[in-house]
């Protein structure tokens, strides 16, 4: 095994990101002070990306439906990005109370392009020149996370998780390195929620880490972890709140890869099944033409045997985009003469590992387990190193809990103590 951590070169930046637990009050921004201060008294040009306050962002979405049943887009990102600005702000005080010097940006003041797409844009680029000259004075940066400008000058925000992302690009940009710091010590091989005696892993490949992030896993949003795939920026997941080593993302040195390296779960899709679809080209390209319009993402796509000419097709949405999802669908239906409904009651459980692809019979065991337990299994989708099962959200838990049993020994190598309380 390779040794879990590269050594830090002294003068290369290091963008570290805080999510919102690690700042959830005074106390705690007082700690992610004192942690940025230790990185550049140890030599490295710091950059820190935090992300609002505890709840934050929950209380300011509550507050604007409050005031609108559907607030408008580029208010709602104007809205959400005030968030993280009082938490980079608050953080860039208790340095300069600590003696060293920082400055507070926002995302826009820290060169952060994005596309026009409110509430869930896309990176375009990154200006660091303003990043760059406040670290060359020695300064410690605090960038808010989550935000940027569009093209067309506005505020944009880039989706919940949405700092770990900013954090990624900026350490792209800067050729620095990415420490992602929140209120777990690193990747687990399962929810410790659920698995109280899941273990900690002490690297994930960026592959494993994608399809571990697309399928619930919390730790990293899924965006970041393409941004530093397609970028090579190694990424290492580790605790606020101690100072041991998380995981790392990065591609293994090992002779093999793990068959299993993590169980992930989701609660937060829903599933659309449309029928009465016609057999004939163009049909699916209209369908989902339509949804790619309306910047909905879809996860798990199946089409059922065709009868009599027609056939149904049923895919995946995040919950959150239900309601436009919604609008769009009943437009389309009514375009082509279709019929559909919305299963919010189910939950994917998935197993994600490399050496999948060279070890059969994983996913018999998964069903075989799962038939035991008497969980229905309502779809099923694959991929080289990925098996998913939909089942009743109400079970979940307990699915993941024995496939975790069922597959102790296949689990990827793994630190062997328990969740830190």
């Amino acid at each position: 095994m390779a040794e879990a951590a590269a050594q830090p070169v002294p003068g290369r930046v290091l963008v570290m990101k805080f999510g919102g637990t690690s700042v959830a009050d005074a106390d705690k921004i007082r700690r992610v002070a004192a942690r940025l201060v230790a990185a550049q008294t140890a030599g490295r040009r710091v950059v820190g990306v935090v992300s609002a306050m505890g709840q934050t962002t929950d209380q300011l979405v509550e507050l604007a439906r409050g005031v609108s049943p559907r607030p408008h887009p580029r208010e709602m990102d104007m809205l959400l990005s005030t968030g993280e600005r009082i938490t980079a702000a608050l953080c860039a005080m208790a340095i300069n109370d600590l003696g060293a010097h920082a400055v507070s940006l926002t995302g826009s003041q820290a060169g952060i392009v994005t596309d026009t797409v409110h509430t869930k844009a896309k990176i375009l680029e990154i200006r660091p020149r303003r990043i760059s000259e406040a670290l060359d004075r020695g300064e410690i940066v605090l960038v808010a996370g989550f935000q940027g400008v569009s093209t067309a000058y506005d505020v944009t925000t880039l989706g919940r998780g949405g700092s770990d992302t900013t954090a990624v690009a900026l350490a792209a940009a800067l050729d620095g390195d990415c420490e992602i710091y929140t209120d777990v010590a690193g990747v687990f091989t399962a929810d410790p929620r659920i698995v109280p005696h899941a273990r900690k892993l002490r690297t994930v490949s960026p592959i494993e880490m994608l399809e571990m992030a697309g399928s619930g896993a919390r730790v990293l949003q899924l965006r970041s972890v393409e941004f530093a795939r397609n970028h090579g920026v190694p990424l290492h997941v580790r605790s606020t709140f101690t100072d041991a080593d998380g995981t790392w993302i990065r591609e293994d040195t090992g002779m093999e890869a793990p068959i299993i390296s993590g169980i992930a779960h989701t609660t937060d899709e829903a599933y659309v099944t449309l029928t009465d679809v016609p057999d004939k080209p163009g049909t699916a390209a209209s369908i989902f033409n339509a949804v790619a319009g309306a910047h909905i993402n879809v996860d798990t796509i199946i089409q059922n045997a065709v009868t009599h000419g027609d056939a149904d097709v049923t895919f995946s949405v995040p919950l959150d985009d239900l309601p436009l999802m919604t609008n769009t669908i009943e437009g389309l239906c009514r375009e082509l003469g279709l019929h559909w409904r919305v299963d919010d009651t189910a939950a994917k459980v998935s197993l994600i590992g490399a050496g999948m692809k060279s070890h059969p019979g994983v996913a018999a065991k998964m069903f075989q387990v799962l038939a035991e337990l008497e969980i229905n299994v309502r779809m099923i989708a694959t991929s080289p190193i990925k098996v998913s099962c939909v089942v009743s959200r109400d079970r979940v838990a307990e699915a993941v809990a024995a496939l975790h049993g069922a597959f102790e020994a296949e689990l990827a190598e793994a630190e062997g103590s328990e969740v830190d309380a």
